[in-house]
């Protein structure tokens, strides 16, 4: 097995133990507090894993195929409208509300636990597809690209969690979703939250990234 293998089959034994963690803290606290509040936590953290999975695809298909292939395009589509879904968990942190004073403490360190993995898996994949750019484009047209996805990604989440439009909509009701974003782009005046939220989120999500990138181009460096 060749090195960079064995190093990428470690990082996927890794994930997978870290969302094991995740589920047991989930499943400790849904006994002890006799509750099932955060249920939805998994499925939004197996949801965060189609990102990763369709960058693989992509990453796959593009190796003896053009970008632009029918196949390559469909697995670019389908990682950007699923990227949004591992970002989306760190937005469940409103639900510590409903926590009681006892249970407060718990239940953030839940919900945080399946932010970090969603986070990881998104960031992953993004990283991944980056470094496909980069061998393709230059890095001035890469990154912007990639900032161009988080900001999607940004307001993708405020879609998903004022509006309650999933990734699922894209397909059964896209008349309707376009019919909100134009909305809110055409009367932007009238809908200053979403760009209040949609800024916030992309400052969260492209300074995490620029440190990842960063510290990973360090790293790598440091190895030459």
């Amino acid at each position: 097995m060749k090195r960079g293998d064995a190093v990428r089959q470690r990082l996927l034994k890794t994930l997978v133990l870290s969302n094991i963690i995740s589920v047991l803290l989930y499943l400790v606290g849904a006994i002890y507090y006799h509750d099932n509040l955060l249920w939805f936590l998994n499925w939004n953290l197996a949801l965060a894993w189609l990102p990763l999975l369709f960058s693989y695809l992509l990453i796959r298909t593009i190796k003896d195929n053009r970008w632009l292939s029918t196949r390559a395009i469909t697995y670019s589509l389908l990682w950007i409208g699923f990227l949004p879904n591992s970002f989306y968990i760190a937005s469940d942190l409103i639900h510590i509300r409903l926590a009681t004073s006892s249970s407060a403490i718990f239940y953030a360190t839940v919900i945080l636990s399946y932010t970090i993995n969603g986070f990881i898996l998104g960031f992953t994949s993004l990283y991944l597809i980056h470094k496909q750019l980069i061998k393709r484009l230059n890095a001035r047209t890469s990154h912007i690209i990639v900032t161009f996805v988080l900001f999607i990604s940004s307001f993708a989440i405020y879609l998903g969690r004022y509006m309650r439009w999933n990734t699922w909509d894209l397909v059964v009701n896209p008349s309707g979703l376009i019919f909100d974003v134009s909305d809110r782009i055409i009367n932007p005046v009238y809908h200053k939250q979403t760009f209040l939220v949609t800024i916030l989120l992309f400052l969260l999500l492209s300074g995490i990234y620029m440190v990842i990138w960063q510290l990973i181009e360090a790293i790598r460096s440091s190895k030459d």
